[in-house]
């Protein structure tokens, strides 16, 4: 397959794209920053300079135009305000999905994130401050938008606290999981295993270390609807 991955550069995407290259794929990653071009080259994904935040529909199309799938795995990141939570973790998630339905990327994942039905009645809980609010409204914001898009077979993952531990490769993957967390390389290793079988299509599952082993814990999935 071809599969193109945004956000290429952070630490679950990396481990992705070697993951995929390994099992011969043809990847390619989104970047913004050209210096992080030779590290891609390094796992064997060819890099694609691209700021997500300001790139055009078109822009995006070309790059996917002939790809099988698109991953999802970019986010503002770590000292970001409210504005860029918006920016990057909904408004270029919208802007791939509908790239990718344009250019017959039918396949799509994309990494949300654990602890949305806190936001869901949109009133800000006490506990979270302004930019962990804007983060979670962001994804879930995202999650709706690509659940509306029939034409892709869409897997959305919900990761708990994520770690940089060793990959256990045991894992929980449901529609709901305790509130947990799970290393990383786990998350890219059950993303890799989601692309590889096509299953968990139109449905959005929780993730978390758990006691099956990845293989089984995706195969166990019901068909998607």
């Amino acid at each position: 397959m071809r599969i193109v991955i945004a956000g290429a550069h952070g630490r679950i995407a990396r481990e992705l794209g070697r993951l995929l290259a390994a099992d011969g794929h043809d990847v390619a990653g989104l970047i913004r920053n050209p210096e992080q071009a030779a590290d891609l080259e390094h796992d064997h994904v060819a890099p694609v300079v691209l700021d997500l935040e300001n790139s055009t529909l078109e822009d995006l199309v070309q790059v996917l135009t002939g790809a099988d799938a698109a991953v999802f795995a970019a986010g503002a990141g770590p000292g970001s305000g409210a504005a860029r939570k918006d920016s990057v973790d909904r408004a270029a998630a919208v802007l791939l999905a509908e790239a990718a339905e344009q250019a017959g990327a039918g396949r799509f994942l994309q990494v949300s994130s654990a602890g949305l039905d806190a936001v869901r009645d949109g009133r800000r809980p006490e506990e979270l401050d302004e930019v962990m609010y804007a983060y979670l409204v962001a994804k879930l914001a995202a999650e709706e938008d690509l659940m509306a898009r029939s034409q892709l077979d869409w897997t959305i993952v919900r990761p708990g606290i994520l770690t940089n531990d060793a990959g256990e490769g045991l894992v929980e993957l449901a529609p709901q999981v305790p509130y947990a967390s799970i290393p990383r390389h786990d998350v890219a290793a059950v993303l890799a295993e989601l692309l590889r079988t096509g299953a968990g299509v139109h449905q959005a599952l929780g993730l978390v270390t758990g006691t099956t082993p990845i293989p089984d814990a995706v195969q166990a999935l019901q068909p998607g609807r």
